[in-house]
């Protein structure tokens, strides 16, 4: 089945490049909680493991959403979704 959309033919998913990023502020968040906590400002160690468990959901909703497959990632072979 031939394309009709408006994407380009080369339209790949964010997912992965989210799950890199997300990962990378996980990252972060986990080093900015241990940090403020060890250096005694707690508003901040709770602001950052907030921020930690934001990012974690984040994480699972992304690599729910990758596993799930073609549905959320169409590939060539997938039409566009009527408007």
């Amino acid at each position: 089945m031939r394309r009709t959309g408006s994407e380009p033919r080369t339209a790949r998913s964010p997912l992965r490049t989210r799950f890199w990023l997300a990962l990378w502020g996980l990252i972060w968040a986990a080093a900015g909680t241990a940090g403020f906590a060890l250096a005694g400002r707690t508003g901040w160690a709770v602001a950052c493991g907030v921020l930690f468990l934001v990012v974690t959901a984040d994480l699972l909703f992304i690599v729910r959403h990758i596993r799930q497959g073609p549905h959320y990632q169409p590939g060539r072979d997938v039409p566009p979704y009527e408007p």
